[in-house]
């Protein structure tokens, strides 16, 4: 038991070293929250806003928010895939512990990166003076954890179909990209013609945005025009699909190993 809890905080530890080192993942991290919120998010709040009865701004910054935790933690999931081939990814796979100990270790490391993250987001927040209610951010920031948690099941199931670094270059933007829009990161999504509203229940990013903006926005006037389902609804959905992803992910994942 000690051996197998000792490898996940290795691992968890050696995803936070990495980022700690890789200072272009962390300037990456910063920009691309900028891009969203800073120049999207503005463009929506001088052409839109009044028609919305909201700040587009404050709710794009909360979707880019739930939408860092979620992706960051799934992309780092999917590394394993085009780690498959260094020095240090022969070892673990070949590592006497299990690859259960393996996806726990590494969702655990790559949601505490993602919490690392966000800082960027809500330092970019304080910059653009935002109109952030601090106060209820940060009582509801502990929940980012289970976007995390989502993020790095769906992670998991994505990667156990993928067989090696070309195809998860090409399958991994594919599948998270397009979610960007259905989720509604930076555009509202209560009404939606019909295959778009399919498609965008169909996403789980949709359910980890939601479920963040839920327990922000509650309470508040605007809740109704921004909110799809109640965070207790989320949180429901949100638990479904991390057993799912993960049960099924990690049997593909131990599949196709052993038949490496």
């Amino acid at each position: 038991m000690n051996h197998e809890l000792n490898a996940i905080i290795a691992i968890a530890a050696r995803d936070v070293t990495k980022l700690l080192r890789d200072r272009m993942r962390i300037v990456f991290s910063f920009m691309f929250p900028f891009i969203f919120i800073g120049i999207l998010g503005q463009s929506l709040q001088a052409n839109v806003a009044s028609s919305l009865g909201f700040n587009i701004l404050l709710f794009t910054f909360v979707g880019v928010l739930a939408q860092t935790l979620f992706q960051s933690t799934a992309s780092g999931l999917i590394s394993l895939v085009t780690d498959r081939d260094s020095d240090f990814a022969q070892e673990l796979f070949v590592a006497p512990i299990s690859r259960y100990t393996i996806l726990t270790g590494k969702i655990l490391g790559e949601s505490l990166v993602s919490s690392l993250l966000i800082i960027s987001i809500l330092f970019l927040g304080v910059i653009m003076r935002i109109p952030i209610d601090w106060f209820r951010l940060f009582l509801i920031l502990p929940a980012g954890f289970i976007a995390c948690l989502l993020g790095g099941a769906f992670g998991v199931l994505i990667m156990s179909n993928l067989s090696g670094t070309q195809s998860a270059q090409q399958v991994f933007p594919f599948v998270i990209f397009p979610q960007f829009f259905l989720a509604g990161v930076f555009n509202p999504i209560t009404k939606l013609p019909p295959v778009l509203y399919i498609l965008s229940r169909i996403a789980p990013m949709t359910y980890a945005v939601d479920f963040l903006r839920g327990l922000y926005y509650l309470g508040k006037p605007e809740y109704s025009k921004i909110v799809l389902h109640s965070p207790l609804f989320n949180l429901f959905i949100i638990s479904i699909l991390f057993v799912l992803y993960l049960v099924l992910g990690t049997y593909l994942l131990v599949s196709r190993e052993k038949n490496r």
